[in-house]
């Protein structure tokens, strides 16, 4: 919702505002890719809620496995598990490299972050973490200081010592100047010189989305990762691979390292695992995994390894597998961006469309050649966009505002699509 939307009365009465505006509608109902609000009216959502509902809102699976949570435990001690964790520990495993076998169960992905960065210090000795400008891990604590994307940093007071950032493969907005529209990764080149100059020698980890999605739907080119971990690897550095929005289907891949040809020493994985339910997981290899134990790896909270969003996550990995998702996420993203790319040969005011399967980006522009951002058209139609009864971007605080984060549920109908696209074709012309 852009800012300065008007608040419900109940939610501006008693409610902290969190930094973006709060809709008017008050939602009573989520079905699929449908929302229903207190006066009945419906609204397409092409956000996933924030982009966690990735088989859709209130998936008949879900409901049934939060049921036999209820028949069960909801909530143990962190010393006990149920049968569901251990049973998503071991299909986890499964479905990755034999080198990430080992998972520990939290509830957000700035957790999951949390926990990644701890042991990467603890395994390795060392404190330095580096990060992607553009990149967002989480704004608790010590993450905070590696989310780059937006100015959520500003005001807080300093970073945690030992945080550092290098530019994003940016090419449409290429951060060293060097290309236009065709990244040759000279920018990781220059990012690494950085580094070598701020580091007091004791680089522990790199830490990356392998699309940056609140950074502006970057996508890194072909090489990319592989040159990234290479140069990981000759600093003793561990890599870090969080993939809260691109894991289990949305990039049409169980996994989006998988098409960026790298493996992870840690993979963090949140929203898309819970369908709506809070589960985040940061996932390694057991060598990793003992070392850490031997040195005496604490990360306790009070919802490590709850049963309720366990049971969920295996509901959601099943449906993903016996619908096959991720290819007709790849199928129905194809849909998306053939609409997309019609929509800017059509309106000037779209400068690039970006992204892989169900997430796509959009960034506006107020000239085609010099490419400065649009973030006020991008908020006003947005707006139109929610008065038609479609939801479509995640974000339009400030400068990101500029960039439309388009990710609709992963089972979204062809027709729910074409519906989409034609509001906001409707809704771009209503801002000229």
């Amino acid at each position: 919702m852009a800012e300065g939307a008007t608040y419900d009365p109940a939610a501006a009465r008693h409610l902290v505002r969190y930094g973006m505006g709060l809709s008017p509608h008050v939602i009573v109902k989520a079905r699929g890719a449908t929302l229903w609000d207190q006066h009945g009216r419906e609204i397409l959502d092409f956000t996933s809620g924030q982009m966690c509902a990735t088989i859709g809102h209130n998936h008949p699976r879900i409901v049934a496995a939060i049921q036999k949570a209820c028949e069960g435990a909801l909530h143990l001690y962190s010393g006990f598990v149920g049968p569901a964790v251990p049973a998503l520990a071991g299909r986890l495993a499964s479905m990755l490299p034999p080198s990430l076998s080992k998972s520990l169960f939290l509830s957000t992905g700035g957790e999951a972050n949390e926990a990644a960065v701890r042991m990467a210090r603890l395994a390795t000795g060392r404190y330095e973490i580096v990060g992607l400008n553009g990149g967002w891990h989480g704004v608790t604590g010590g993450i905070a200081s590696l989310t780059f994307a937006g100015r959520h940093h500003v005001d807080y007071g300093p970073r945690k010592p030992g945080t550092m950032s290098i530019p994003a493969p940016n090419c449409y907005r290429c951060p060293v100047r060097h290309c236009r529209d065709a990244c040759d990764t000279t920018c990781l080149d220059v990012g690494f010189d950085m580094v070598d100059a701020q580091s007091s020698g004791s680089l522990a980890a790199f830490i990356a989305e392998p699309v940056l999605s609140s950074g502006g739907v970057i996508v890194p080119p072909g090489g990319y990762f592989p040159k990234l971990k290479e140069k990981c690897r000759e600093r003793g550095m561990l890599l870090i691979l969080d993939e809260a929005q691109t894991a289990f289907g949305r990039m049409g891949a169980n996994f989006a390292f998988e098409q960026a040809d790298v493996v992870p020493d840690i993979l963090t994985v949140s929203k898309t695992l819970g369908g709506g339910v809070a589960i985040g997981a940061a996932i390694t290899s057991e060598a990793i995994e003992q070392d850490c134990h031997d040195k005496g790896f604490v990360h306790v909270t009070s919802h490590v390894s709850d049963p309720l969003p366990a049971e969920v996550a295996l509901a959601v990995l099943d449906v993903l597998e016996e619908e096959a998702l991720a290819r007709r996420a790849a199928e129905m993203g194809r849909r998306l961006r053939q609409g997309l790319e019609t929509l800017k040969a059509r309106h000037e005011v779209i400068g690039d469309v970006r992204g892989h399967g169900l997430l796509q980006g959009v960034e506006l522009v107020k000239d085609r050649e010099t490419r400065e951002p649009d973030a006020e058209r991008g908020r006003a139609i947005t707006d139109a966009c929610m008065e038609r009864g479609l939801s479509m971007n995640i974000v339009s605080v400030g400068g990101m505002a500029a960039v439309w984060r388009i990710a609709p549920p992963l089972n979204v109908s062809e027709a729910e699509l074409d519906r989409g696209l034609e509001i906001l074709d409707d809704a771009i012309r209503s801002t000229s």
